[in-house]
Parts: structure tokens; sequence; C-alpha cells
């Protein structure tokens, strides 16, 4: 894991990418307890999200969870590799496993997120 993410208790992560936009994906943690992924359901281009509120769905073997958006904005950017791949999030989840870039409308959301090792504290 790097630094730069922040991590939402409900398990997503954010990087800030110094454009005004976030890139969004779900942990390692939360990715091990779905087990393999099979299916993602992604977001719009150009929908409005609220920190807090559904924005995704990621389906496994095991269970379909919905992924909540940790910071307010609108979507600019899905990972549409996980249309045909969706194990990608499985095999990458903090990397080429991203879910979603947002464009925030309030970067004191961010002030939410916790860093790597806090969120590491709630794991445990």
């Amino acid at each position: 894991m790097t630094a730069s993410l922040k991590f939402a208790p409900s398990h997503e992560w954010v990087q800030v990418n110094g454009d005004g936009t976030v890139t969004v994906g779900i942990s390692e943690h939360a990715q091990e307890l779905l087990g393999d992924v099979v299916f993602v359901e992604l977001p719009e281009i150009g929908q409005e999200v609220t920190a807090g509120t559904e924005f995704s769905l990621v389906e496994s073997v095991k269970a379909a969870s919905d992924i909540y958006a940790p910071v307010s904005g609108e979507v600019v950017e899905v990972n549409e590799t996980l249309d045909e791949a969706p194990e990608t999030i499985n095999e990458s989840p903090l990397d080429t496993g991203w879910i979603a870039k947002i464009k925030l409308s309030n970067e004191s959301d961010l002030d939410n997120l916790m860093d790597e090792a806090a969120y590491k504290e709630t794991l445990d």
C-alpha cells in the first residue's frame, strides 16, 4: 500500500490525483472478504455521488456488496477493464482494480478518511 491512499470505514480507498479528482477502489481486506469477484456494476460517467451513499456494486462467488462513495462529486471516469475482467479487483485492488475517478465537489470530504495505519487498526 502507499502512503498517499486514504480509507473509508466501509473499506473503500481514495487516491488524490492532484487535479481535483480522486481514484476510488476497494481495499485489499475488502476483496479478501468478498472472494472471487465475478461482476462489477460501474457507476455512470456524469453521475453525481454523495459521500457515504452507494455508487457501485461488486459481486463475488460468495456475495454482492455495495460500494459506497468515500467522497462527494461527479464520476468522470470508470474502469471499463472491470466489465471484461472483474477479477482485476482481486489481482490488484489498490492499483489496476480501481473502480472510478470522481471530481471532488468538497475537498473537506478527504478529512473524514483514515490513513493506512488508522485503517489497519480498525481491522484488528
